[in-house]
């Protein structure tokens, strides 16, 4: 099983030292240097193994240890969804090098002294991390390899010809090789479904062989020790799982709400040396806030990657292109604000089916929004959905900008961009009226026609919107007062503006009528900033602003 103990990098390099010294090879001062140099920690940038984090250098490591021995005692059946590039795989590794009995990769853990380190377990562990399955025959030769590298690594031999039959065989084997019921781990169960989304026919095929392939595991219970499976979407147990229907969904349970990701004080207590160099609070404000019903959490690759470069930037964001995703939302013609305070029930984020695919499902599973809260209402539960940080706000509508408007105008929606933050902060707002009627102008006449935008009336708010986000305005759509609801709010600073949008067939006389009727600016007289109220009226006939209207209120 792989269980023999050998000592860590680190042992052997003491050793070596004392050696050193004893021998006066090096003078005290040579050997201290030394010393320093190889205890300097290093960030584990996409390092996934726990094996290497705990052996190969003097890694940072966030302690999730407790998580094993709480999902080791309390059941055997479990299913976690985390968006992309969130730990996952390194969890699992330590799940795997726990039940191997690896005691030594845990001195200084939780998990050291709080395991029986004498019970040890085969394990299966099915990653489909690696490769891309856009086809069938992508997905078959992939879990064929899987199980060569099994036969490989236990010295056993499998003879039955079905994928369900070898992994129904190999469970079995081990079990009564090594006289202990087996671990099964599941990395990225979901990859070849998402790898094959754009081609539903394909993704269908995928879905029908990971259905079949997972199936024994619902009969196999006396031979199993635990099973986990992990992925970034959560497909519908019927679908994939066929019937394995003991399995325990902990993705929104709070318990587990931080068994990935980094708190707040797991990042100032691991980090502190690597924190000194920034502002805490704007560390905060662009990578923290996921959160599944528990503590909010960073993502871990932002963080590592922030002091890696020692600058902000949308590190996560940048690793994946959501085109399918800004696809859906463009067809469904998707008003954009509403994604800042979505509300949805529970069975919009339980899981998704390719034949019914909703934007908001896939969004919150993605990683693009995340819990804010929920409430009970009568017998349902409701949860309010919003973007997890100032980095996701900002990146996810640059990408809808991007993917919305013509090719041609991307680098004039980027210029209106880089000039709004000035515009607002200077009271500016002619020159943002001209901006903005300058960018719908560029956009040919034709295109709206292709694109059928013209029945898309929440397209000219939506771009508004994803404009102001993509230059780091804090905004808030569809902004609730005591009269009724803004349009959007947008703060810059000491000034606060407050926006009313409308497509019409022809100007009125006063777009500013309705903010003054419900005085929506009344809601933020006590904040002693510049208030300003503009009303914006974009014309049907003619695809760009026909009245732009706005007053100092304070």
């Amino acid at each position: 099983m792989g269980c023999d103990s050998k000592p860590s990098l680190l042992t052997v390099y003491y050793h070596l030292l004392y050696k050193i010294y004893i021998n006066k090879i090096l003078t005290e001062a040579q050997l201290a240097q030394l010393y320093n140099i190889y205890m300097k920690k290093i960030l584990p940038i996409g390092v996934q193994s726990f094996l290497s984090i705990r052996t190969e250098k003097n890694y940072y490591y966030v302690d999730k240890t407790k998580f094993v021995k709480i999902l080791s005692d309390y059941g055997k059946y479990y299913f976690l969804s985390r968006p992309r590039r969130f730990g996952k795989s390194l969890f699992l590794d330590t799940l795997r090098q726990a039940f191997l009995g690896k005691r030594e990769l845990f001195k200084g853990l939780y998990l050291y002294d709080n395991w029986d380190w004498d019970k040890k377990h085969p394990v299966i562990h099915i990653s489909f991390g690696k490769g891309n399955y856009k086809t069938q025959e992508d997905l078959k030769l992939s879990i064929e390899e899987m199980f060569l590298s099994l036969q490989k690594d236990y010295s056993i031999s499998l003879s039955y010809p079905t994928r369900k039959g070898k992994l129904e065989e190999a469970i079995r084997v081990l079990a009564d090789k090594y006289n202990s019921p087996v671990v099964v781990l599941v990395d990225e169960y979901d990859k070849p479904i998402l790898d094959a989304i754009d081609n539903l026919d394909n993704a269908y095929e995928n879905r029908e062989i990971l259905k079949d392939f997972y199936s024994p595991l619902k009969d196999l219970d006396p031979y199993l020790k635990l099973v986990f499976l992990t992925g970034v979407s959560r497909f519908s147990k019927v679908s994939i799982f066929s019937g394995l229907n003991q399995l325990r969904d902990i993705t929104l349970s709070k318990e587990f709400s931080t068994i990935c990701g980094y708190t707040q004080k797991e990042l100032e207590t691991v980090f502190e040396d690597q924190l000194v160099e920034f502002d805490k609070d704007e560390v905060k404000n662009w990578y923290n806030g996921y959160n599944w019903l528990g503590e909010p959490v960073y993502n871990p690759f932002d963080i590592l990657l922030l002091f890696a470069e020692k600058s902000f930037k949308p590190y996560w964001f940048e690793t994946g292109t959501p085109s399918f995703l800004m696809r859906l939302l463009k067809n469904r013609k998707f008003y954009i604000p509403n994604l800042e305070n979505l509300e949805v029930g529970e069975e919009m984020l339980s899981s998704i089916d390719l034949e019914k695919i909703f934007p908001e499902n896939l969004l919150f599973q993605t990683g693009y929004l995340t819990i804010k809260g929920s409430q009970k209402r009568g017998a349902r539960t409701v949860f309010a959905l919003t973007y997890p940080n100032l980095e996701v706000r900002m990146s996810f509508n640059d990408s809808f900008l991007t993917y919305v408007l013509p090719d041609e105008i991307a680098v004039e929606a980027q210029s209106t961009e880089l000039n709004l933050y000035a515009y607002l902060q200077e009271g500016n707002l002619e020159a943002l009226r001209d901006s903005l009627k300058s960018l719908f102008a560029s956009i040919p006449y034709d295109w709206y026609r292709k694109n059928d935008i013209d029945s898309y009336e929440g397209f000219y708010a939506s771009v508004v919107y994803a404009l102001f986000n993509g230059a780091g305005i804090k905004t808030i759509a569809e902004d609730t007062t005591n009269k009724g609801r803004i349009d959007l709010s947008a703060f810059v600073e000491d000034k606060i503006y407050i926006l009313e949008f409308k497509v019409v067939d022809k100007p009125s006389d006063n777009p500013l009528k309705q903010i003054k009727e419900k005085k929506y600016y009344e809601k933020y007289l006590s904040e002693g900033k510049e208030i300003y109220i503009v009303g914006i009226e974009f014309s049907k006939e003619d695809k760009n602003i026909v009245s732009f209207c706005y007053e100092k209120v304070s």
